[in-house]
């Protein structure tokens, strides 16, 4: 068949390093409009756009997934399918009935379980256990069309949402390739989403990725992996945001938001238990362990993050 593959993060990288691969001819890229990135904020391609390129590729990166120019160059392509691996906007009826066989979207969580922007750190958030990958029909609605195929994950206990989502795309590349073949040999089959068991996953903000040290230490653990790498979980300390990463629950019990340094660790305290830090990164410097930062920083014997 052939493919307009829609993308723009690293995370999409894996399906179209596998489409290509594949037996089906990927005739271009539909991805994101360059942004501006880095200390210099000048205009950089995305991930799929620059290995689009490197490959030869033709790359559609329209403002928007609509408007008379963007439809005729992507009927001039004439798509059999269009796979979507995060591409990052929605796309209008008009550029769905482009394809003959539809927009189909690789999207990592068991639907009709975490439907939006942030699945798999929703999931580690709320602490689930199992999550997976699933690739299903695109519509106007927000994750609502009917399944192709879909696998479980296990999520680790400290499974960070970069850990969970580099070893999704990796198994949701095959799942995706293996819809397209379905699709080709007529034998694929695609069930409508349950109406029970729906949950939403909207993009994290920086405000909720805010530490809440007056949590639980389990609670506080699921946060912090969660919001690692993208956005980074944070407190405040002296006035000054740090950025902390993955933390280890433990038992100790201290105040909320105590910092007590031991010789090889440092202890922060929760609601319930405590954790240790792993790195803490300050405004404008790198990631450090968390003794050193300590060692650094001379916390006064009660002070606290806030």
């Amino acid at each position: 068949m052939r493919l307009v593959v829609a993308g723009t993060p690293d995370v999409a990288l894996a399906s179209l390093d596998a489409l290509l691969a594949s037996r089906h001819e990927v005739v271009a890229v539909l991805t994101r409009p360059d942004a501006a990135a880095g200390r210099g904020r000048r205009q950089v391609a995305s991930p799929v756009a620059q290995r689009a390129r490197e490959v030869g590729l033709p790359v559609l990166q329209p403002v928007r997934p609509r408007g008379e120019e963007f439809l005729e160059q992507l009927r001039a392509l004439e798509p059999d399918a269009c796979p979507v691996v995060a591409y990052g906007a929605l796309v209008p009826r008009e550029a769905l009935d482009v394809p003959r066989f539809g927009w189909l979207n690789l999207h990592f969580s068991l639907l009709p379980a975490w439907r939006g922007a942030a699945p798999v750190q929703r999931a580690v958030m709320a602490g689930d256990d199992v999550t997976g990958a699933a690739v299903f029909e695109l519509e106007e609605g927000l994750d609502t069309g009917p399944v192709y195929a879909s696998l479980t994950e296990p999520v680790g206990a400290s499974d960070t949402s970069g850990d969970l989502l580099g070893r999704l795309a990796v198994r949701g590349a095959d799942l995706l390739v293996g819809v397209l073949d379905a699709i080709e040999d007529g034998t694929a089959v695609k069930t409508p989403q349950p109406e029970v068991g729906v949950t939403l996953a909207p993009k994290i903000t920086v405000e909720e990725a805010r530490i809440d040290w007056t949590a639980t230490a389990a609670e506080v653990d699921r946060r912090v992996r969660g919001c690692t790498p993208d956005p980074g979980a944070w407190t405040t300390f002296r006035g000054e945001r740090v950025k902390v990463g993955p933390v280890v629950p433990g038992p100790e019990q201290l105040p909320a938001g105590r910092i007590v340094v031991e010789k090889k660790r440092v202890l922060v305290g929760t609601a319930q238990g405590s954790v240790a830090l792993g790195t803490v990164q300050a405004a404008g410097k790198k990631a450090m362990g968390a003794t050193d930062w300590a060692r650094g920083i001379r916390p006064e014997p009660e002070e606290e993050f806030v």
